[in-house]
């Protein structure tokens, strides 16, 4: 039969990411690639005396059809949580979304056209990339340093793209590299999409499990023409598998957003945006991100260490003050696809660095997650990549020595 897919179909293929994690659901691999919660830290118990509170409250309009926009109470309790990060915004000005995957995709619908700019930092997030590509724009990559996106490297490159769409940031705890973009750069993004006329979408999941440094205003804080679109999501700091996330915009974005999500949805899961709200009602979430941040600094803390200790001393790596990732930067002549391979032969894996690069520009980086793995196995699985790294780049100098690098 001759093929019926649509054109786009070619800009989208299965990630990187997505065939790794098939294969590191062996139980005999340690996997520092997805980017999972730690599920031992679910409130379980507390779930279920919030499901029976639901059904007996409310239990029929919980299973039924609901509004595009969302459940009004929880609305509101985000609305709250956005005002203690330094955000006033009224319920009309948020829409629950299916996880903020979809926030990103509807994004792209929404503004994006055929060869419309991007500006995204370089690195970024791999599900982004994939998510914006089917609408086929390009990808302007601005180069990081460790306290985030370079402002005269996007000054430059807004220059030279002045009909850019948008600017798409994740500033706190960065996936992939765990960087934050220091409060000066926040303010300066502002003022440069102020000046060049461009949007800014803040993709900010990872922003409240900081378990170390200050923490800073997002973003969105220093929006004076509500041209910042903030996306988030619950699955970091309640239950990812709820699939709640957030946009927080200006109201005329908020009217295209609920249009195009009548189209793709019709509502967010009523049942789990009740739990979600009737959870905030009943339970302290702040008290339960305390458990979370305590764990995974543990778990931060433990991997840096065993890097320091099992890795080769020449390589940089961040060092994240929260959030679930850091990322090791390899001699640019070394793959780490390659290293992948090797790794997983010894049961331990991660997710190769080329993938988050929007143009595929680099290969010589690995994202390491630390979230979703014990203490001890974090030490055994850092001292398995250390020994491949280790007998890499012990190859790649003796070919460098004797002349044989090609």
């Amino acid at each position: 039969m001759k093929s019926k897919f649509a054109d786009r179909t070619h800009l989208v293929q299965p990630t990187e990411t997505r065939e790794i994690l098939k294969v590191t659901a062996r139980p005999e691999v340690i996997s520092f690639a997805g980017g999972l919660p730690a599920p031992e830290l679910f409130p379980v118990e507390a779930i279920k005396d919030v499901c029976n509170a639901v059904l007996i409250e409310e239990g029929a309009a919980s299973l039924q059809y609901s509004t595009t926009e969302g459940y009004i109470p929880l609305r509101e309790a985000i609305g709250q949580r956005m005002k203690r990060i330094g955000v006033n915004s009224p319920v009309e000005n948020i829409i629950i979304t299916s996880g903020s995957q979809q926030a990103i995709d509807l994004t792209g619908r929404l503004f994006l056209n055929e060869g419309d700019i991007i500006i995204c930092e370089s690195p970024t997030y791999l599900a982004a990339i994939n998510a914006f590509k089917s609408y086929n724009p390009q990808f302007v990559e601005v180069d990081m340093d460790d306290e985030g996106m370079v402002m005269e490297e996007l000054e430059k490159k807004l220059q030279q793209h002045p009909n850019a769409k948008f600017i798409y940031t994740i500033p706190d705890f960065h996936n992939p590299t765990g960087r934050t973009l220091k409060l000066e750069r926040r303010k300066k993004m502002v003022e440069l999409a102020n000046q060049y006329d461009v949007l800014i979408v803040e993709d900010n999941p990872y922003g409240a499990i900081r378990f170390a440094g200050e923490a800073l205003p997002p973003v969105k804080h220093f929006d004076t023409e509500g041209r910042v679109i903030y996306l988030s999501t619950f699955s970091k700091i309640f239950a990812p598998g709820l699939r709640l996330g957030w946009i927080c915009a200006d109201a005329t974005f908020i009217e295209q957003y609920i249009a195009f999500k009548q189209t793709a949805d019709l509502h967010t899961d009523s049942f789990a945006q009740r739990i979600t709200a009737k959870y905030l009602e009943l339970y302290d979430i702040e008290e339960h991100i305390n458990k979370i941040k305590a764990v995974y600094r543990e778990r931060c803390t433990a991997m840096l260490a065993s890097i320091e200790e099992f890795f080769p001393k020449n390589l940089a790596y961040s060092k994240p003050e929260g959030g679930l990732f850091i990322w090791v930067e390899l001699p640019e002549s070394v793959d780490a696809g390659e290293l992948f391979a090797e790794c997983l032969e010894n049961n331990v894996a991660f997710v190769p660095g080329g993938a988050f690069y929007a143009n595929g520009t680099k290969k010589n980086a690995l994202r390491l997650n630390y979230s979703n793995m014990p203490i001890d196995k974090i030490n055994e699985g850092i001292k398995r990549i250390g020994e491949v790294l280790h007998r890499e780049l012990e190859k790649e100098n003796t070919l460098i020595l004797t002349g044989n690098l090609a």
